[in-house]
C-alpha cells in the first residue's frame, strides 16, 4: 500500500474544491491548475499549490494531459483526481499518469476503454446475467441491414452512437418512413462529436426512468453497490434534479439493479466509484443503459443517505486500500435532492447565460449542502458547463426534504444571472413529481416556459395590489395613522416586499 501526500485536481470548479476539502482532512497537500479565465477561481485560493495551466478555452488548458503530468512530475505530485468531464474518462490520459508513476484515481484504462463504448460494454456485461434492452450488440453502417433490425424488433427504436454520451448522436424513429434520414443524422453527430461514427439500434422504451447504481471497487476484487439515484427530470438529455433512493423501487427490485450494477463492474474488474446506469419502464422492468467510469455530479444524494465520503474512498482505492464494508454492511437512511443550479434560462428554452452574479447569497441551516466554486461579484465564464452550483437538501424523508429544497431555493438569492432555480421550485411544486408518477419526458410534458412567466406576472400583480393596499391605509385619517402605528397584517406585507 502507497500512501499518497500529493494530489493534483485536473479540473475546476465545485468538484475541484469537493476534492480539496476530503484531501485536506485526510492530510494531503493538494495542486489546482487552472486557466487564465480561473485565476481567481476558488478552488485555486484554496489549494496549496496552483500551476496555471493555459488560456481560458478548455483544448488549451484543462485537455492539455500531456503538460498537466509534467506539471505533476515537477512538483512530485503523486495521484491525479480527475473529477469528472474534461479527462476523467480519457483511458490515454490515465494510462500515460501511470507510466509516469502517478497514480491515477479512478479505473484502470482497460475498464474506461471497455466501458467507453456502450457495444464494448454490452458485449462485457452479457456475461453477467444483466438485463440489456432488446436490439443488436454490433455496429451497423447498412442502411438496409439497419431497417430490417428496426422491423424486427419493432418501432420506436432509438439510433445510438456507440461512443455517445449527453443524447449527441441519438435519434428516435417512430415511423420507418424516417429511418433513413434520422440515421444519416445521428452517425453524422456521432463523428462530429466523438470522432467516431459507429451506431447500433436497439428498442426505445417509451416511458423510461432513469435509475442509477453509485458503485465502489477495490483493487482486490471486491465490490459494493451504494443503492440508487433517480435522474429522471432532465432537459436535453442531462439531469436536471436527482434523488436519493428513488421512490418507486421495491426492496425486490433495488436487490436485483444493485446485484446487476456490481455485475456490471465486474465485468470490466473495475476499481474505483463507478455509476452503472440503468432505464425502467413502467412495469419496473430494467435494462442496462451505460457505465460511467468517474464519480459523478449527483454523487453528494448518495453520500448524504449513506453518510460515505465517496472521495474518501476513492483516495483510498488508491492507495491500495480494501474497501471497509461488506454490502451486508450497507444501509441507506432518509432522503436527500439535488438540484442543479444552472446559468440557464428556463424561459428561454434553458439557454446559457454568461455574466457577473451581481447578488449570491446560499442558503443555509439543517439539512442543506452548497456544492459550488463561486461567491458574489464573480463572473461565469463562456468556455465551461454553466453549472453555478448543485443545491443538496436532506432529512427524514422524502417530503421533508423536499419542503426543505424549496425552503432553500426561497433563500438562494443569485442576481446578474438567469438561472434554474425557479425551474426547481415548478418541479418541486409539480403534482407528477410529488407523487412520483414521472419520467424522463416530465420537462418535455409538463413545462413550458409561459409557466414561469404567468408567475412572474402574477407575482408582480400581487405585489402591486399590496403596496396599493399599504398606501391607501397608511394615508386614510385614522386614530392608528396619527399614533404612527401599523397593524400586523400591513407590518408583514411591508415585510414581504421588502424581501
Amino acid at each position: 500500500m502507497k500512501k499518497i501526500s500529493k494530489i493534483l485536481i485536473a479540473n475546476r470548479g465545485e468538484i475541484a474544491l469537493r476534492v480539496m476539502r476530503s484531501a485536506r482532512e485526510m492530510g494531503i497537500k493538494t495542486v489546482a491548475i487552472f486557466s487564465e479565465a480561473d485565476r481567481n477561481a476558488l478552488h485555486v485560493r484554496y489549494a496549496d499549490e496552483a500551476v496555471c495551466i493555459g488560456p481560458p478555452p478548455s483544448a488549451q488548458s484543462y485537455l492539455k494531459g500531456d503538460e498537466i503530468i509534467e506539471v505533476c512530475k515537477r512538483l512530485n505530485v503523486d495521484a491525479i483526481h480527475p473529477g469528472y468531464g474534461f479527462l476523467s474518462e480519457n483511458a490515454v490520459f490515465a494510462r500515460n499518469a501511470e507510466k509516469n508513476g502517478i497514480k491515477f484515481i479512478g479505473p484502470s484504462p482497460e475498464a474506461i476503454e471497455t466501458m467507453g463504448s456502450k457495444l464494448a460494454a454490452k458485449a462485457a456485461v452479457s456475461k453477467y446475467n444483466v438485463p440489456l434492452v432488446p436490439g443488436v450488440d454490433h455496429s451497423i453502417t447498412d442502411v438496409e441491414e439497419s431497417k430490417r433490425i428496426a422491423e424486427e424488433i419493432g418501432y420506436p427504436v432509438l439510433i445510438k452512437a456507440s461512443a455517445g454520451g449527453g443524447g449527441k448522436g441519438m435519434r428516435i424513429v417512430e415511423d420507418p418512413a424516417d429511418f433513413e434520414a434520422q440515421m444519416e443524422r445521428a452517425v453524422s453527430e456521432a463523428r462530429s462529436a466523438f470522432g467516431d461514427g459507429d451506431v447500433f439500434v436497439e428498442k426505445f422504451i417509451t416511458s423510461p426512468r432513469h435509475i442509477e447504481f453509485q458503485i465502489l471497487g477495490d483493487e482486490h476484487g471486491n465490490v459494493v453497490h451504494l443503492f440508487e439515484r433517480e435522474c429522471s427530470i432532465q432537459r436535453r438529455h442531462q439531469k436536471v434534479i436527482e434523488e436519493a433512493p428513488s421512490s418507486i423501487l421495491t426492496p425486490e427490485v433495488r436487490k436485483a439493479m444493485g446485484e446487476a450494477a456490481v455485475g456490471v463492474a465486474k465485468a470490466c474488474n473495475y476499481y474505483g466509484a463507478g455509476t452503472v446506469e440503468f432505464i425502467v419502464d413502467d412495469k419496473l422492468d430494467f435494462f442496462f443503459l451505460e457505465m460511467n467510469t468517474r464519480l459523478q455530479v449527483e454523487h453528494p444524494v448518495t453520500e448524504e443517505i449513506t453518510g460515505i465520503d465517496l472521495v474518501k474512498e476513492q483516495i483510498k482505492i488508491a492507495e491500495g486500500r480494501e474497501l471497509p464494508f461488506k454490502q451486508e454492511d450497507l444501509e441507506f437512511k432518509g432522503h436527500a435532492f439535488e438540484l442543479r443550479v444552472y446559468a440557464e434560462d428556463p424561459k428561454n428554452n434553458f439557454l446559457p447565460d454568461i455574466g457577473r452574479l451581481n447578488q449570491y447569497v446560499r442558503p443555509q441551516g439543517p439539512g442543506i449542502r452548497v456544492d459550488d466554486g463561486f461567491e458574489q461579484g464573480m463572473d461565469i465564464p463562456i468556455y465551461y458547463d454553466p453549472m453555478i452550483a448543485k443545491l443538496v437538501t436532506y432529512a427524514d424523508n422524502r417530503e421533508k426534504a423536499m419542503e426543505r429544497m424549496l425552503r432553500a431555493i426561497e433563500e438562494y438569492k443569485i442576481s446578474g444571472i438567469e438561472n434554474t432555480l425557479e425551474f426547481g421550485t415548478y418541479v418541486l411544486n409539480h403534482e407528477a413529481f410529488r407523487s412520483g408518477n414521472f419520467n424522463t419526458k416530465f420537462v418535455e410534458k409538463y413545462f413550458t416556459p409561459d409557466v414561469l412567466k404567468s408567475q412572474e406576472i402574477d407575482a408582480e400583480e400581487e405585489i402591486s395590489a399590496v403596496l396599493g393596499a399599504v398606501l391607501v391605509n397608511e394615508s386614510a385619517p385614522n386614530k392608528a395613522s396619527d399614533n404612527h402605528s401599523i397593524s400586523e397584517s400591513q407590518w408583514q406585507k411591508r415585510k414581504w416586499m421588502n424581501n
